[in-house]
């Protein structure tokens, strides 16, 4: 895959509408809300056994907001919240554990949230410990165990326990290093900070750490994320995720506390992630695609150039070949052909565990044409191309002729030279590469029959 991206503001600004971010297809908007957890059953009983185990464990609690924010938390310095959620959700991994076989390996695990590290370290090795009596980990070198963290909570024992308990990657949030920026959004955390929680991190010997930047934050200008860059580069993660901040005070009340007027103009927004795409490339960072760019010696570098990358709702993964289950609220599994949510709730999702239910809230059973859809989505954002033949081969169909319609669509973009297609596959071209995602909303047949309102803009 080229290194080289060609910046086209003009062309930028002209594709810049709202679509999904397809960490799933279809997208988590079309699941339907249940009564029980039949679906849920019906897809671990049609599980195929022999396929690996990616587990997802959500932490839903934050000591502090951060006005920004989007993700389903609770807010609280009660700490002593945490021991009761830990409680039920043992109850929901031993309750989905009993559905598996015994030979079932997990490949990769990954803490989220909230803030993971709100629970005390004899939390984390008591929920940890717990998880290995249940589970048959593996220890292959390939096997990926990350933990989002957060610097300001860190204790000055807590990366080593991680690491002793198996955590080899690490993920935080560092969205800005200037003190303006920090306080708009209620997120204040030193450069010494950031600077030591890496060096604390490699010395303990995590193969991977991420961390998250965001453009478009109140009171960001073009000079003030270069010095930022400047800084991160010089710390060097092996991965960065560069987000863009959709301003959507009506759905997420946190960004109310934003006021609109400090937020830098559409201009000058695109004009810091054009040199933000510039800058990372010119220091030897990999752009993965959607935001994510990577060391070439990351594993999610090399997976690409291997033609093995994933994408799911944890973003772009390595482990695709692996059913994704979710446990605590509002956590997503991904089961063969069924996708589904749990309650978003504390309070419904405990009372269904009550109930000895697992706490399903919605399920969506894919279709024949979501997979095919979904593969060439997939195909898209992992590797920029998707081969006919491949289609027509899994599917029994002509792909081409099957996907007239959206092939139909993507002719603005081919007339840019955003897209090649030919007889033999879809392409992505330098040109298209930021603009991916506006490719792949031409085979989403959902889409049209959603307000574009649900989702940010592509860039």
């Amino acid at each position: 895959m080229s290194e080289h991206l060609i910046w086209d503001p003009l062309l930028i600004q002209r594709y810049n509408r709202p679509g999904p971010r397809y960490t799933s297809y279809p997208t988590a908007v079309e699941f339907q809300a249940v009564c029980d957890d039949t679906a849920e059953r019906q897809a671990f009983a049609a599980r195929d056994a022999s396929r690996p185990l990616s587990l997802y464990v959500h932490i839903p609690f934050c000591r502090h907001v951060c006005y920004y924010c989007g993700c389903n938390k609770i807010v609280t310095k009660n700490t002593d919240r945490a021991a009761p959620y830990i409680a039920e959700l043992k109850r929901e991994i031993a309750m989905k554990r009993a559905l598996l076989s015994d030979d079932a390996v997990v490949e990769q695990m990954h803490f989220g949230g909230g803030t993971p590290t709100f629970l005390s370290d004899d939390e984390l090795r008591d929920l940890v410990t717990f998880m290995k009596s249940q589970f048959n980990f593996s220890e292959r070198d390939s096997a990926d165990y990350s933990i989002e963290i957060d610097p300001r909570e860190l204790r000055p024992g807590t990366l080593k326990l991680l690491r002793e308990l198996g955590f080899n990657r690490i993920s935080f949030g560092v969205q800005d290093l200037e003190l303006k920026v920090q306080e708009a959004v209620n997120r204040i955390q030193s450069e010494e900070m950031i600077r030591q929680v890496m060096s604390d991190a490699r010395t303990l010997g995590f193969r991977s750490i991420n961390m998250d930047l965001i453009y478009g934050l109140p009171h960001q200008t073009l000079e003030s994320f270069d010095r930022t860059l400047d800084t991160i580069i010089e710390i060097c993660p092996d991965r960065l995720s560069v987000f863009n901040y959709a301003h959507l005070p009506e759905r997420f009340k946190p960004q109310r506390r934003i006021c609109a007027d400090d937020l830098p103009g559409a201009d000058e927004k695109l004009a810091i992630l054009g040199h933000c795409i510039t800058k990372l490339s010119a220091a030897d960072y990999h752009y993965v695609g959607m935001d994510h760019f990577a060391r070439p010696d990351d594993e999610l570098a090399r997976e690409q150039a291997a033609g093995r990358l994933h994408r799911n709702f944890q973003g772009y993964t390595t482990h695709g070949d692996c059913d994704l289950i979710g446990f605590g609220v509002s956590s997503i599994s991904q089961i063969g052909d069924y996708y589904l949510q749990n309650q978003i709730t504390v309070e419904s999702w405990q009372d269904c565990l009550d109930k000895e239910q697992m706490p399903t809230m919605k399920s969506l059973q894919v279709n024949t044409d979501d997979v095919l859809r979904r593969d060439v989505i997939t195909g898209l954002l992992c590797h920029l191309q998707v081969d006919f033949a491949i289609l027509n081969e899994r599917y029994a169909v002509d792909s081409r002729e099957y996907l007239a319609d959206s092939l139909a669509e993507l002719q603005p973009m081919i007339a840019d030279g955003l897209v090649d297609v030919d007889d033999q596959r879809i392409l992505i071209t330098e040109k298209g590469r930021l603009l991916v995602r506006n490719a792949c909303m031409a085979f989403d047949t959902y889409l049209k029959k959603h307000e574009q309102q649900r989702f940010s803009k592509a860039i």
